[in-house]
Parts: structure tokens; sequence; C-alpha cells
């Protein structure tokens, strides 16, 4: 999906915050119909998440604590890109490092807005398919509390539609995906 670039006018910074992951911006800005206000919004380097398939069709995922969120989420696999990194080779870390899985297929599903609302964050998301899993289990981040789970495709859709907690991007890809399972 080719993603418009429309930007609107600066007229004043009034806050900027940078922080380990990402920036947080309160800008004055025109909008392309000319209207003028005030917006906050998160500029994110991006993320890349995976759809993880076992050979015999089970889905990998992780419950994962989110702190704004207050609780565990069900979510695939993701990570934020690093400035050194391309979206697949931070996928093909992050999947390993979260599920403790390598996959020697990968299928791109395509890249989408994560929160347009108030963020630039795009997701690139993949299919990982051929998997291996490792004999030794890679370090999580200091700030990744999280449980490795498999869901058949039925288990995980009745989880999205009887209101799971279930992370959007992920809701999104695990559609994006069954066009090619």
């Amino acid at each position: 999906m080719p993603l418009g670039h429309e930007p609107a006018h600066l007229l004043k910074y009034l806050l900027f915050y940078e922080g380990r992951k990402f920036k947080f911006e309160v800008s004055r800005l025109q909008l392309p119909n000319g209207s003028v206000g005030d917006y906050e919004f998160i500029r994110h380097p991006g993320g890349s998440m995976a759809v993880p398939v076992t050979a015999d069709g089970q889905f990998v995922l992780v419950r994962q604590y989110r702190f704004a969120m207050e609780g565990r989420l069900l979510e695939f696999p993701a990570g934020t890109v690093e400035k050194w990194e391309d979206p697949l080779e931070t996928i093909q870390r992050e999947i390993q490092e979260e599920t403790g899985y390598r996959a020697h297929t990968w299928k791109e599903l395509g890249k989408f807005p994560n929160a347009p609302g108030y963020s630039d964050e795009i997701i690139y998301a993949y299919l990982a398919t051929d998997l291996e899993k490792l004999t030794e289990a890679l370090a999580l981040d200091e700030d990744e509390d999280l449980e490795v789970l498999l869901m058949s495709a039925d288990e995980l859709e009745k989880a999205i539609l009887t209101g799971v907690a279930i992370d959007a991007k992920s809701i999104a890809a695990f559609y994006m995906a069954k066009a090619y399972l």
C-alpha cells in the first residue's frame, strides 16, 4: 500500500523530547486544508513483526506485559527497527530473542501505519515459516516480560473475535498472512 506524503506546514516547535526508542513532539502546524492547531505526536523509527507458523500450522505468539496498557497482550513477535538494521534484519533477530525460533523462509506481507492519529510509526509485516526451534534461548531485553504460546488459526481467530487482549498490529498481520496459508 503506498503511503501518501502530504506534510503539514510547521509553524513552531512547542515541545520536543527524545527518548531511547522514539521522539515526542508538540508542534503548531498548518494542515493541508488550511486549519492551524497544536498537535502532539510520536516520531518512531518503525517496527517490524512476524507471523511465525510452524510446520503443523501452529501460530507462535507471545503474551507480553505492556506497561502502558497495565497488563499483558497477546502479540506476534515484533521489535523497533534499529538505525543500523533494515526491517527484515530486525524481525529475524527479534523472533529468535522473543520466541526461541529461527525462520528459514520469509515472505513480506506489507507495511501499514500503526497508530496514525498520533504516530508516524510504520509496521513492516512478514510471514515466517520453515521454523527451527533453537536449542538455547537468546537473552531477552531487560524490559521484556513474556511467555511463548502456540495457537491454531481457529483458536487465534476465536480469541480475536471474543475480545481477548490482542494488539491491533497482530490482528492485521494475522489476516494478511491467512491469504498465504
